[in-house]
């Protein structure tokens, strides 16, 4: 069998060796939008895992679009000089592709981060800042309630994704995914449970979609011809006792997308509203694959995808063209090593770890497969 988890992708003249990316998760280490220590170490070390492209986490267009105050940001100067500085920080560690996440968090901005579980709303007292949103309608009862956006703030927002994108690009990103998921503005303006727009921006499906679709084919005219832009969604609200956002209607939002010049989805979940989401291993790939099936445009899936085993089957299969993996890097950097020994591909290790190799270190099997004592 060809394994196709090694196998090399291509979206507009940027070619990934491998089907396998490092999805973003927040760090909440940022000071005033911009990069720390931490970020030169986390990124560093990702750079150097194997995979073909490192996603970095959701990154506010606009100060008051950052999920907390420790988030990053791209809207000042300062900010895009350190991201260029980290991409030459990454790059030295080998050829790896790098993309950045275009958030605004909407309703959902202005929290505490979130480490352990913990988190909450960041009053403005405390540091917090005025949320905003397609309607005057908080996320649950505990969450600030957003102000409603008028259409110069639309504007205004629209005009920062433009920016970030130039920004980006400037930086040396090699491409650019749009945040649409996750209960953030771009999905609260999808969703009818968080959009009650009377005007041309709410309503029906066509309305709803029509703000994200303006600032798609914004992003879209601010990036180079030669370079890919995504965007991720949430692919259900798992949510059945009113109408929402479901897979119908976000298939029918990425061919429009499609349209608009994106060049992939990534399918995620969750976020807007308090459906009964059914966590477990492979649970979204469902979602991938029939946004894949029915749009045709190349897709990612994403979520509780650990082992090796699992992400080749998805793609021997036909349920996504790429697979992004978050968690399993966290706790493992070196992940696409084991991937490929798992699967018995050949893997050159750089000058630096050729000790690796088995001729140097023939108990490999030991030191990563350590399962204790058998009692």
């Amino acid at each position: 069998m060809t394994t196709r988890l090694f196998s090399p992708f291509t979206l507009r003249t940027v070619t990934l060796p491998n089907r396998i990316v490092v999805s973003p998760m927040c760090q909440y280490h940022a000071e005033n939008g911009l990069l720390t220590p931490w970020h030169y170490q986390h990124y560093g070390a990702l750079a150097y895992s194997g995979a073909s492209l490192v996603v970095l986490e959701s990154t506010g267009v606009l100060p008051e679009g950052r999920i907390t105050p420790q988030c990053t940001g791209i809207w000042s100067d300062q900010q895009e000089a350190a991201y260029a500085q980290l991409i030459r920080n990454m790059r030295s560690f080998g050829d790896v592709k790098v993309a950045i996440q275009l958030s605004h968090a909407g309703r959902r901005s202005s929290l505490r981060p979130g480490y352990g579980g913990t988190g909450g709303v960041l009053t403005v007292e405390k540091g917090g800042w005025t949320t905003l949103g397609p309607s005057a309608v908080g996320f649950d009862e505990k969450s600030l309630v957003p102000k409603a956006l008028d259409l110069e703030g639309m504007e205004r927002i629209k005009q920062g994704f433009v920016d970030a994108t130039k920004r980006a690009f400037r930086a040396g990103f090699d491409w650019v995914e749009l945040h649409g998921g996750h209960g953030y503005l771009i999905h609260e303006y999808l969703s009818p449970i968080s959009n009650k727009r009377t005007d041309q921006y709410g309503g029906s499906l066509e309305n709803r979609m029509r703000f994200p679709l303006e600032i798609l084919t914004a992003m879209r005219a601010a990036t180079p011809a030669n370079k890919p832009l995504g965007i991720r969604v949430s692919g259900s609200e798992w949510v059945t006792d009113q109408p929402s956002h479901d897979i119908h209607e976000v298939c029918t939002f990425v061919q429009a997308a499609k349209n608009a010049g994106i060049d992939y989805v990534c399918v995620s979940s969750i976020g807007n509203g308090r459906g009964q989401i059914p966590f477990g291993p492979l649970f979204q790939v469902p979602l991938a694959e029939t946004v894949k099936k029915i749009t045709g445009v190349p897709t990612r899936a994403v979520g509780m995808i650990t082992t090796p085993f699992e992400a080749e089957s998805i793609l021997q299969e036909g349920k996504a063209d790429l697979i992004a993996l978050a968690r399993p890097f966290l706790y493992n950097p070196r992940w696409v090593w084991h991937a490929a020994r798992a699967l018995g591909v050949p893997y050159n290790f750089n000058t630096e770890f050729e000790s690796l190799k088995e001729a140097w270190w023939p108990v490999i099997d030991r030191a990563t497969a350590w399962k204790g004592p058998t009692k």
